[in-house]
């Protein structure tokens, strides 16, 4: 993955693909453009592995806020940004979407904060199942992430074999790129 800002060699039919599931979304083609120019993209591109019924709701625009739950620092953890691209990936199936992320908030989970994420969040979540809180009730750090531009795509199949639920797929460098052409 490297600093250098460059795609990965090994991604580059997976940003084929998505360039071509986009095509005809102005704001998608030239967004992804950045990721095989020659300066470095100035977002991450990441891999969210979901489940039913949340990625529909997603994909519906039903679920406007994506969270992570994690008993450790995983990613997404103070990993991902705002302009941040998002796959969505059906749990053992393809990439079936695309998002930006508009803000993230990171929590060390205590009462106070599961109270204000039951608050604030559970709506945009889609977690009015008391069974959503139960299952994550041993985490003890949250990410929570609003998108926007959820885009519905083309089926892409991505292997994938591991457990883990989100994937770092290719980092920005973080630094802007300086033009020494008109010194």
């Amino acid at each position: 993955m490297g600093n250098s800002g460059t795609i990965q060699t090994s991604l580059l039919p997976l940003v084929d693909e998505l360039q071509s599931a986009v095509q005809g979304d102005p704001f998608w083609e030239n967004y992804l453009k950045q990721l095989t120019s020659p300066a470095s993209a100035s977002f991450t591109l990441h891999l969210a592995i979901l489940v039913e019924p949340y990625l529909q709701f997603i994909l519906d625009g039903k679920k406007t806020v994506e969270s992570r739950f994690s008993t450790r620092r995983f990613a997404p953890y103070n990993r991902v940004d705002k302009g941040d691209i998002v796959l969505l990936k059906q749990s053992s199936g393809p990439i079936v979407g695309i998002c930006q992320v508009a803000y993230a908030w990171f929590y060390q989970l205590d009462p106070e904060t599961w109270r204000t994420i039951r608050e604030e969040f559970a709506a945009a979540l889609c977690a009015q199942d008391p069974n959503f809180w139960k299952e994550r009730e041993a985490a003890l750090f949250a990410t929570l992430m609003r998108i926007r531009h959820v885009k519905s795509i083309e089926p892409i199949k991505f292997a994938k074999r591991d457990r883990r639920g989100w994937v770092v797929l290719h980092e920005s460098s973080g630094q802007l790129q300086l033009d020494l052409g008109n010194l």
